[in-house]
C-alpha cells in the first residue's frame, strides 16, 4: 500500500499481545467496547457483520452526547487486516459526509507480540489536516494502549 502524506495518517506500534487475541478484540463487539474510543468517552453500541459489505455500526457517547456512525467493512483478511469506512452503510448506501477509511494491520513482531498499524485515509488534504488537528495520533495512540491493556487482561496469569 502506498501512502499519500497529503491525505493519509498512520502509525505503527508494537503491542504486547498475540495477533490472534488482538484480532478477536477488534472483531467482537463485547471486546471493542473496552478500547475503541479514548476514555472517558465510550462505545455504547456496536454491530458487526464481519465480511466485505457487512455492517460496522457504532454508537459513541462523548461528553454526554450519543453519536451514531454507520459503516461497512471493505476488506477482511482473517487475523491480519481490517479495512472499514463510513463512506457507505450496509447495502452500499453512500454517506452524505464521510469522514475516513481506516486500515488496521496486525503482523507478528520479531521480538514477540504484534506490530499494529492504524491508517486513516481521507478524501482531501483538508480532511486529513482536520483529523490530525482533532488529535489523530493521540486518540488512536490511546486506543492502541487501551487495546493492549484489554487484550492483556484476557490472558490468564499476565498482568493487565
Amino acid at each position: 500500500m502506498t501512502l499519500d502524506p497529503s491525505t493519509d495518517l498512520t502509525f505503527t506500534r508494537r503491542l504486547d499481545a498475540p495477533r490472534a487475541l488482538l484480532w478477536e478484540c477488534w472483531t467482537t463487539p463485547a471486546h471493542l467496547k473496552h478500547f475503541f474510543v479514548p476514555k472517558p468517552h465510550e462505545l455504547v453500541d456496536c454491530e458487526i457483520d464481519l465480511r466485505p459489505g457487512g455492517r460496522f455500526n457504532t454508537t459513541f457517547r462523548v461528553d454526554g452526547n450519543e453519536m451514531r456512525n454507520d459503516g461497512v467493512w471493505l476488506e477482511v483478511v482473517e487475523g491480519r487486516r481490517l479495512v472499514f469506512t463510513d463512506a457507505y452503510s450496509e447495502g452500499w448506501k453512500p454517506a452524505p459526509d464521510p469522514f475516513l477509511t481506516a486500515i488496521v494491520d496486525f503482523e507478528d513482531h520479531p521480538d514477540g507480540g504484534t506490530s499494529y498499524t492504524a491508517t486513516a485515509r481521507h478524501r482531501s488534504s483538508e480532511a486529513r489536516q482536520r483529523h490530525e488537528e482533532m488529535g489523530f495520533f493521540e486518540g488512536w495512540g490511546t486506543v492502541a494502549t487501551q487495546l493492549e491493556a484489554h487484550a492483556r487482561s484476557l490472558r490468564p496469569g499476565v498482568p493487565g
